[in-house]
């Protein structure tokens, strides 16, 4: 035998209006939701440039990448010229 369906047209729950429902507290879970969001809202100009979020991540992560070996090529030069110094 099937089972009879049980829809929300089926079950008599009653209509609650605004006043039964209480007084609503504004930004009462913002901090929460703040928080634990990763949300970047971007400027109409960048987001022009980077339309979704896959380009986005793909040019920060290159532009980290640069600056990871922009920095190591700086203390590689800074340790060369330490020893030239101390040669001459």
């Amino acid at each position: 035998m099937k089972k009879t369906s049980t829809k929300m047209a089926d079950l008599d729950i009653p209509e609650l209006k605004r006043d039964q429902l209480g007084k609503g507290v504004r930004g009462k879970y913002l901090k929460h939701f703040v928080q634990g969001s990763n949300v970047v809202v971007l400027q109409p100009e960048i987001l022009k440039a980077f339309p979704t979020s896959e380009a986005v991540n793909k040019a920060l992560a290159s532009m980290l990448a640069f600056a990871h070996e922009t920095q190591v090529l700086s203390v590689r030069t800074k340790t060369a010229t330490r020893k030239r110094l101390a040669a001459s």
